[in-house]
């Protein structure tokens, strides 16, 4: 007897099929796409208006290199970095008088802190320049005696209204800072037979660059900009030059737009070299500092050179 077998009936040899794919659907965010759009209608408005305004645009590179505005721009730069020398040293004594358990040096430098920071810049800048008043001449013994009004001259006027004042708020950035170094580095030192004071330069100091050094840039930046307020007690900066070229020349709003123009550059000049110096502090407390902008567009290049090229198929 012959049994016939349907050989279509045992188990297939294909493998049953697999879930399908999940195909995913991006989220539209139209909120996004109007935003851009209503942002760049509203720019492009704003470029429209300023071409179509009665400023004759051609007198700023006409003038942007001219020698007073040079002289302008180097007295600002210099005005900036004397006042925020006095501004760093004096806000690190303030700062370390302020830490003191001596009631007396803690109470000067509350009283300048709370003094300088509690009146505005512009009106301690007048009452220097105006403080013959008070003091008719200025006598120093055998070494130095003047009229007061001859003594205070603008630069000086300049120099110390910005530099005391820039002092009480980098004591407030620096007390910020050594609070922010733990107690048992101090501890530690003292233990080791380490003075005080070798101790604030050798260990707290150091460790508490890496907080005032951010602030502190800012503040460089923010005193850059302040200089314009020099020009009430007639100091020839960037600001009262770009004014009495306006005058003469018959072009005010163009000479403002040529130092705002200035300002901008300096600004940025200045800030990047507040990220170098940021960059480099935080080199003990960050494993791996944060790539360069030079080395963010190296990275990009190679990026899409590699993606330009083909790669070969295997045989």
């Amino acid at each position: 007897m012959t049994v016939d077998i349907d050989k279509t009936s045992g188990p297939s040899d294909t493998p049953p099929a697999g879930p399908e794919a999940i195909k995913a659907i991006p989220v539209r965010h139209y909120g996004r796409y109007v935003s851009a759009v209503v942002a760049i209608a509203l720019l492009v408005g704003v470029i429209y208006a300023f071409s179509q305004g009665k400023i004759n645009w051609g007198a700023i590179p006409d003038y942007f290199f001219d020698d007073r505005v040079l002289q302008g721009v180097g007295r600002t730069i210099l005005i900036t970095v004397l006042s925020m020398v006095i501004g760093v040293v004096g806000g690190i004594m303030l700062a370390v008088m302020r830490l003191s358990k001596n009631p007396v040096t803690s109470a000067i430098s509350w009283f300048y802190i709370w003094f300088f920071r509690g009146t505005p810049v512009l009106v301690q800048l007048v009452v220097w320049f105006n403080l013959g008043l008070v003091f008719e001449y200025i006598n120093l013994g055998p070494f130095y005696k003047d009229e007061w009004s001859d003594f205070m001259t603008p630069f000086l006027t300049a120099l110390l209204g910005l530099g005391l004042n820039e002092a009480a708020y980098m004591a407030e950035i620096c007390r910020a800072g050594l609070l922010s170094v733990d107690e048992g580095q101090t501890e530690a030192s003292h233990a080791l037979g380490m003075s005080h004071s070798k101790t604030l330069r050798r260990i707290v100091i150091p460790q508490a660059m890496r907080v005032i050094v951010p602030p502190t840039g800012n503040e460089v930046i923010n005193m850059l900009k302040t200089t314009s307020l020099v020009s009430v007690v007639q100091y020839s900066e960037l600001f009262r030059v770009a004014q009495d070229i306006g005058q003469t020349s018959g072009a005010p709003a163009e000479m403002l737009f040529l130092a705002a123009a200035w300002y901008l550059l300096l600004t940025s000049i200045f800030s990047i070299g507040q990220y170098y110096l940021e960059r480099y502090y935080a080199r003990g407390s960050s494993r791996s500092l944060p790539a360069t902008p030079f080395q963010k567009i190296k990275a990009n290049l190679l990026s899409l050179s590699n993606r330009s090229k083909p790669t070969g198929g295997t045989a």
